[in-house]
């Protein structure tokens, strides 16, 4: 049964325990909520057959039944407690273990993953998702199990104790239900078809929030607005019907439910004017009748969400069935030479990214990646540091295949200044020491000097305490582009990757972060994409890939010599 909670709602082993604890003690709850109704029977019992016959004593006293009422309490208090704690204290643990469960699942995805889902996607499974999760498995599911269990126990000792009325009180359970199992295909498909519509609102609120510069910048705020107004009510539309559909079903349930009690009351007014049943057993059935529907009616109020629970859980489920990438965290190398052999990629199948791509990057020396946009530059500095795995061939270090080492142990060993730089809501210091996080001011200030950004954190407020705004809001790319530079310095790992390191600045501060990354790249491997010509004038080997291909190799002497495509480039930049 474990193993069957675990697969079905993607449940820890831990959470599988604790979800089948709720359903056993909400089971209990049931029951217990059903004592004071055994007390008042026997009370009633005692009280009629006082007033049948005034010469007989009643079989228990005042203080009987107030010792059994306490007990009695005292029993519910217990049983609430446990279910309390199994049905949302451990709920809400098992959210929170698989909210980190799954932050660390991100942490091990290939980036591939990243770029087939949408941030805005991702982000509400890990929050939405869980939070709808986590309230159905504290609120609905434990509840719903123990809700048919309970009515399947007391509903067989009705029958036992008196058939006529358990079939006027239970008739309604079963329609109700096929009522629920009939619509239960076309509240799939309205409730799948509204939760994608409103991931659409969200996404295109999202995608108008980070490209606000650009929607001004071509005066697209009118267009943008009336997609969004048109997205708001197409949403609209499908949330007044998905809601109209729900609640005529849970209003359907309801009615079915409360004729229950009718049926009880009518069916049981007749069998007692007929003789066939005595008062006590009417009125038992009657206060049975007001709370057994009590458990289906809170299932009823989260009727929707259950619709959509199989949607939540196979997303997540999803996420968490991701191949991941694995490998061994210790291994050394004998250097950090970097070798490409026969390497093919691609980030979708049938579309080729890199075809049989083949060089080295030795260390100690600089090798250049260059040629026209889409040649598959930034792809291949990537597949280096393994933020991919290769369709075939084989990328080694050191003569270490990097596909067999764990990317964490892989990725200390590399700095990395890509053209997109990527900066935190925090200080100054605090973006810079991302690259060694026990550095000390002194550290952090020295590869700031040598990454000529004490110029412009001089002029901020703070100094180095300077806030400076969701990805470096306040700074300018340029400057944003230098503390990523200084981040690579501090970090100091025998493997430098430099995507486009210098194309945010103009050519003085260029000229002298050249200095700056001269310190950074000795006795190292490097290997640098570049558009500039000057940028890669010094480089030791130069690669030129065009359509996912090299087409050159060589020094940068050798290629201009024999005016290949690097010579071309070189007279183009110069003209």
């Amino acid at each position: 049964m474990i193993n069957y909670f675990r697969k079905r709602y993607a449940l820890s082993e831990r959470g599988s325990q604790d979800f089948v604890k709720a359903i056993i003690f909400n089971f209990l709850l049931n029951i217990a909520l059903m004592l004071p109704a055994v007390l008042i029977f026997l009370f009633l019992e005692d009280y009629l057959r006082l007033l049948e016959n005034a010469n007989i004593s009643a079989n228990n006293g005042f203080w009987y039944y107030l010792i059994m009422g306490i007990a009695f309490m005292i029993i519910t208090y217990i049983i609430a407690v446990m279910q309390y704690n199994s049905s949302f204290t451990a709920v809400y643990t098992e959210s929170g273990n698989k909210r980190v469960a799954l932050a660390e699942k991100l942490r091990q995805l290939p980036l591939a993953f990243f770029g087939e889902k949408n941030l805005s996607d991702l982000t509400a499974t890990i929050m939405e998702d869980n939070t709808m999760l986590e309230g159905l498995f504290s609120h609905t599911v434990p509840q719903l199990y123990a809700s048919a269990m309970s009515l399947t126990l007391v509903g067989v000792g009705l029958f036992f104790y008196q058939w006529q009325l358990a079939l006027a009180m239970l008739w309604v359970v079963p329609v109700a239900w096929a009522v629920f199992l009939i619509s239960k295909k076309a509240m799939n498909k309205g409730v799948l078809k509204h939760y994608h519509v409103k991931r659409e609102v969200t996404e295109s609120i999202q995608e108008g929030i980070e490209s606000i510069q650009e929607i001004k910048a071509y005066n697209g705020e009118k267009a943008y607005l009336n997609n969004l107004s048109n997205k708001l009510r197409n949403y609209e539309k499908m949330l007044i019907r998905t809601e109209l559909f729900t609640s005529s079903i849970i209003n359907l349930s309801y009615t079915l439910l409360r004729l229950g009690l009718a049926s009880v009351i009518i069916s049981g007014a007749y069998l007692l004017s007929t003789g066939q049943i005595e008062l006590i057993v009417y009125l038992i059935f009657l206060m049975v009748s007001a709370s057994i529907y009590n458990p289906i009616n809170d299932a009823l109020n989260n009727f929707a969400a259950l619709m959509i629970l199989d949607v939540r859980i196979n997303r997540m489920r999803e996420m968490e069935e991701m191949p991941i990438q694995q490998g061994k965290t210790e291994y050394s190398v004998p250097n950090y030479d970097i070798e490409f052999k026969n390497v093919d990629f691609s980030y979708e199948e049938g579309k080729s990214v890199l075809s049989d791509v083949s060089f080295t990057a030795k260390q100690g020396e600089v090798t250049a990646l260059v040629g026209p946009s889409g040649g598959g530059k930034t792809t291949a500095t990537k597949l280096a540091a393994r933020f991919w795995d290769i369709n075939a061939g084989n990328i080694t270090l050191g003569g270490e295949d990097i596909s067999k080492i764990d990317p964490e142990a892989l990725l200390k060993n590399y700095s990395i200044v890509f053209q997109d730089v990527l900066l935190f809501n925090a200080s100054i210091a605090d973006n810079i020491r991302i690259g060694k996080k026990d550095a000390s001011d002194e550290e952090i200030k020295r590869v700031a000097r040598l990454a000529q950004c004490e110029e412009f954190i001089n002029r901020m407020p703070n100094g180095y305490d300077t806030l400076i705004g969701e990805n470096g809001a306040t700074l300018s790319g340029g400057e944003r582009q230098r503390i990523s530079i200084a981040r690579a310095m501090l970090k100091d790992a025998p493997i430098v990757l430099l995507d486009e390191a210098t194309a945010s600045l103009d050519v003085e501060n260029e000229t002298k972060i050249q200095a700056g990354i001269s310190e950074l790249i000795k006795n190292k491997t490097v290997l640098i994409i570049a558009h500039r010509m000057r940028t890669v004038a010094n480089a030791h080997k130069v690669i030129v890939l065009r359509d996912g291909k090299v087409s050159e190799s060589g020094s940068p002497s050798e290629l201009i010599a024999a005016g290949g495509e690097f010579a071309n480039m070189l007279n183009r930049q110069k003209q």
